[in-house]
């Protein structure tokens, strides 16, 4: 099989200046680049650069697709709206963890499967994916969570290891989260077991009228520093770096915890995860069994149908049989043997002997066919 390998980067709080493009532009010729993406599929040779230092210098995302199975997303977030120290509590395993420069926090999820061989295509992927970023901003930490399963599914975790506090929602992924889940290829028993000890996802925006009774709190000095970050900045980050200062204020007056009722180990997790994988298993064969029993119900009710159709009318279905066998052609033969096994039933009906008198007096009178005999053997005439 040939080799593929897909690169994209996304830029999204700030476009690529005309010199950014024309640097990254040094290390292909054939990629797509705009001043917000670069994009380049390889089926041979390699993509030039570093991931690590285009996320640092230029990009907010990034997606790797190879079809021997590796799967990278990375993320940059300013680390004002994602702290690093909260970010390793999930993510400080071998496939997920957590780099800070420049003050910027930047996730990599990675998933390899060893099989591989499998038929990918880029194009669409990191668009299904980019919200998970947005999500973070907001101070979601489901997306961590998700990394720190990753790294339990695959073994990067001791089993006596307690896993970090449980973030709301996990019953209710939204779809970038549900298409990271599926790209990392969490074992949706893990994330079902996982999911058990998480609380249901609530409204939590601040109301304009939480806003104002929040803000008057805040010092003087600091008032004055957010505005001049929001008129200087003009990028968005201050209002959702805001809205997260909020939601925290307001979870520490009203002593809000996003931790697990009964902390779980790792080894607690996967063992629950195979229960319910063993369950889901059962499950399945018993409908599996069911619908065998079923199709053999209406299999024998239509046979019977057709055999009750056919009595009566024996003598000119062996005069069908002749005439097929007279051309000796092997798909009349085929044709000719299945009447005759539908005779031999209707004749098993009636306990009747003159069936297989009438097969010999074939047999006999065409034993110079030998692929008409073969199959009249392997249908046990």
């Amino acid at each position: 099989m040939s080799e593929y390998q897909y690169y994209e980067f996304q830029a999204i709080d700030r476009p690529l200046t005309e010199t950014e493009m024309i640097q990254i532009r040094s290390y292909s010729s054939r990629a797509r680049i705009t001043p917000t993406s670069f994009v380049n599929e390889y089926s041979w040779g390699d993509f030039k650069g570093d991931p690590d230092a285009w996320m640092e210098e230029y990009f907010d995302a990034f997606l790797y697709l190879a079809n021997w199975g590796t799967h990278i997303l990375k993320l940059r977030l300013s680390a004002r709206l994602l702290n690093a120290d909260t970010a390793r509590l999930y993510c400080a395993g071998k496939n997920a963890w957590v780099r800070e420069k420049n003050g910027k926090v930047i996730l990599t999820f990675q998933s390899d499967d060893e099989e591989g061989g499998e038929w990918i295509e880029g194009e669409g992927e990191l668009a299904s994916l980019i919200s998970v970023r947005a999500e973070l901003a907001r101070g979601d930490h489901r997306a961590l969570y998700l990394g720190w399963l990753l790294d339990a599914q695959s073994g990067g975790l001791d089993d006596d290891e307690i896993e970090p506090p449980v973030p709301a929602g996990l019953r209710q992924l939204s779809a970038s989260l549900e298409s990271l889940a599926d790209f990392l290829r969490i074992d949706t028993n893990l994330l079902d077991a996982a999911a058990a000890a998480s609380a249901p996802l609530a409204d939590n925006e601040p109301k304009p009228a939480e806003v104002r009774q929040w803000l008057p709190r805040l010092p003087v000095s600091e008032k004055d520093a957010l505005l001049v970050r929001l008129i200087a900045d003009n990028n968005g980050l201050l209002a959702r770096e805001l809205l997260q200062k909020v939601k925290r204020d307001r979870g520490a007056e009203q002593g809000a915890s996003t931790a697990a009722s009964k902390t779980r180990t790792v080894g607690e997790l996967l063992r629950q995860a195979e229960k319910a994988a063993e369950e889901r298993r059962r499950i399945a064969a018993k409908k599996a069994a069911q619908d065998k029993a079923r199709r053999e119900r209406e299999a024998a009710i239509a046979r019977a149908k057709h055999l009750d159709a056919l009595a009566g009318r024996e003598l000119a279905v062996w005069k069908q049989v002749e005439s097929l066998i007279a051309t000796k052609q092997p798909k009349s033969y085929d044709h000719a043997v299945t009447l005759l096994v539908d005779l031999r039933d209707v004749a098993e009906r009636k306990d009747s002997s003159g069936f297989q008198r009438r097969v010999e007096e074939l047999r006999a009178a065409h034993a110079r066919k030998p692929t008409l005999i073969a199959r009249l053997q392997k249908a046990g005439l």
